[in-house]
């Protein structure tokens, strides 16, 4: 078998090269891909080639991918959710200390000085005073959203002897473990935001969290305190943290997301979307989505998908492999597996998982399927798409990828509370 792969941006090399030569063609210009590897090109926009059978997002976010439509087309839409973890934490620590020490403002004030000798050295003690900062340890954090992110970030700031409340309506199992046993459970974003000197946001851009940070929420926070927003720039009312900076009841407000009005602004710290912006963090997500791609294309695997369920089966040498998308409707097992038996294929493993209005199948029989028989499947009322793999355990497969062990680590979107 042999694969296309079209690249929409530029994607790290060290994920690129996940792909054998010999059996993937990979690049920004061809056509008819079977899958779309991408970081944050807008594909609202564009015509997607009915070619493609999958979607990779070298990165969390997806608003910039159509999921629905995919959805519809029976597409999966992967993500690496966790990858780029450690390189946002590192940012939102150093936002908080740029906020506590006012190290902006008293580096902009040094650069301003045209003075020399003993009357800068004057100067620098006069103006010293004016950025008299605060110390972190003692203070608390209220960190909004406890996925791979939220808990590097809680951990963090325990370790730098602050205290931390969280809160998260849809906190994984996994997540849980991983927190520190000192980080306080907050039972509402209202409770949170009253007690919390720092907040520190890390939920997914959706319906019920746009504007979860708006005008009522603010007059929560104490005086004074300091919001950081690397989620996404949707989840708080713009016009709201300007006035509660201008008020007071803000100090500082610490975004990844400039925009004309808070650019220049000299209580707002706008970043140019840094979150991600390491080496490391750029080939963590392209490895991760990489793999889950070809583990996707090669065995019909799901892993990290934002609209299909996790779906694993290990690849058998001695089975034929047909995946399944279809509406998550009764008896849909039963027909696949009546046309089956008709044609007298047995079937040695199957195994069906839901997500909402999707359903995915994966079935291994014990002969080759012939083709007529897809074709009856197919036919089915509400199979959205089907792919024979053959025998999923070739070569080309032969290494198991590090993605089959990777565990989804993000917040989920159910639950949260409207702004």
């Amino acid at each position: 078998m042999s694969y296309k792969i079209r690249t929409l941006n530029n994607i790290s090399p060290v994920g690129l090269e996940r792909f054998p030569a010999e059996h993937y063609t990979v690049g920004d210009d061809v056509a008819e891909p079977d899958a779309i590897i991408l970081r944050s090109h807008n594909m609202h926009a564009m015509a997607i080639p009915d070619s493609v059978r999958a979607i990779g997002r070298a990165g969390a976010g997806v608003n910039n991918i159509p999921v629905p439509t995919l959805t519809e087309r029976g597409v999966p839409v992967f993500n690496a959710p966790g990858a780029n973890a450690n390189a946002v934490k590192e940012l939102v620590v150093a936002a908080m200390f740029l906020a506590a020490r006012n190290i902006l403002q008293a580096w902009s004030y040094v650069q301003a000085l045209e003075t020399s000798g003993s009357e800068l050295k004057k100067q620098v003690e006069a103006g010293k005073k004016q950025f008299k900062g605060t110390e972190l340890p003692g203070k608390t954090l209220g960190v909004v959203g406890l996925g791979a992110v939220g808990v590097k970030v809680a951990n963090c700031a325990c370790d730098l002897g602050m205290s931390v409340v969280g809160f998260d309506p849809g906190i994984t199992v996994n997540n849980a473990w991983r927190m520190r046993p000192s980080v306080a459970h907050s039972l509402s974003v209202e409770e949170l935001l009253s007690h919390a000197d720092f907040v520190s946001l890390h939920v997914p851009l959706a319906e019920s969290t746009a504007g979860l940070i708006n005008a009522e929420r603010l007059q929560l926070m104490p005086k004074r305190a300091v919001l950081l927003n690397f989620s996404r720039a949707e989840i708080v009312d713009e016009d709201a943290v300007l006035a509660a900076l201008e008020s007071g009841q803000l100090r500082y407000y610490v975004c990844d997301f400039p925009s004309a009005r808070l650019r220049g602004h000299e209580r707002v710290i706008a970043l140019p979307h840094l979150g991600a912006s390491t080496d490391a963090a750029e080939d963590n997500c392209a490895v991760m989505v990489a793999d889950q791609l070809r583990d996707y294309l090669e065995a019909g695997n799901i892993r990290n998908s934002v609209n299909f369920p996790e779906a694993y089966l290990e690849p058998k040498e001695s089975a034929w492999r047909i995946a399944i998308c279809n509406a998550n409707v009764p008896n849909m097992v039963g027909q696949i597996s009546t046309a089956l038996a008709h044609a007298g294929v047995n079937i040695s493993d199957l195994l069906n998982k839901s997500r909402g209005e999707i359903a995915y199948t994966l079935v291994d029989a014990d002969s080759a399927v012939p083709p007529a028989v897809l074709e009856e499947i197919r036919a089915i009322e509400g199979v959205l798409g089907l792919r024979f793999l053959g025998r999923t355990a070739l070569p080309i497969h032969a290494r198991r990828h590090s993605s089959n062990n990777q565990t989804r680590e993000v917040t989920s979107d159910h639950g949260w509370p409207q702004g």
